[in-house]
């Protein structure tokens, strides 16, 4: 009997052992802190050209999905204060194509009423390697952008090349459309460099063609600090 009992515990440790690593294997987690001189979004400042403070929560589900959370600052002179992004996606594999699938809730806090930034944006977007560097292209689509200003869409050409050990080279050129007059084109190139496994800093320029709508238009030098694990 006392044999039996053992043995029926161990089967008991095996099975919740196996759950254990299954529930390694289903979900792996990521956290993620920063701070940069700015918050370039699409080539226009979120924080009327001040520092950036910001952070975020990643899960991957099977090594397909993946879903997060992420949060910061931002300035738009007035009162809104913060900016939480909540997002969902699988990336399958077809052939030598990484795709990435995925939806975009873009929530403000503090907003004044009546002023609807809240928004949904749906993502298409897909790599590949050619030689040692990626190549990508991403379409975001929303059916009520940023204060409600009705349908729009973002198109972007993107790549990046390691050029040392540590050291990578991205660029992207992308065009924002907006119903009415509210289309601009932008582009940004930057260098990166692996501090450690956990830290990397990158230095980016970014810039638009329409610097009609004011200043967080211009052209800026981003320095982002940022620490994953």
């Amino acid at each position: 009997m006392k044999a039996l009992k053992i043995s029926l515990l161990a089967a008991a440790a095996s099975v919740a052992m196996t759950g254990a690593a299954s529930a390694q294997e289903v979900f792996d987690f990521s956290f993620n802190l920063g701070a940069a001189t700015d918050y370039a979004f699409r080539g226009v400042s979120q924080t009327d050209e001040n520092f950036q403070v910001f952070g975020g929560i990643d899960t991957t589900l099977w090594g397909v999905g993946y879903a997060g959370v992420w949060v910061s600052n931002v300035d738009f002179d007035d009162g809104t204060k913060g900016e939480y992004d909540l997002y969902a996606g699988v990336t399958p594999q077809v052939g030598p194509v990484s795709l990435d699938l995925g939806v975009i809730y873009y929530g403000y806090m503090n907003q004044p009423s009546g002023s609807h930034y809240d928004f949904i944006e749906w993502k298409v977007a897909g790599s590949v390697p050619v030689g040692p560097a990626t190549v990508g292209a991403a379409f975001y689509y929303s059916d009520d952008f940023f204060g409600a200003t009705g349908p729009a869409n973002y198109v972007e050409l993107n790549g990046e090349v390691p050029v040392a050990e540590k050291v990578s080279i991205s660029g992207a050129v992308g065009r924002q459309q907006i119903k009415g007059p509210g289309d601009y084109n932008t582009w940004n190139l930057g260098v990166s460099y692996a501090l450690n496994d956990i830290v990397g800093f990158d230095l980016r320029y970014h810039d638009t063609d329409e610097h009609s709508f004011g200043d967080i238009y211009e052209s800026r030098v981003v320095l982002s600090l940022k620490a994953e694990f």
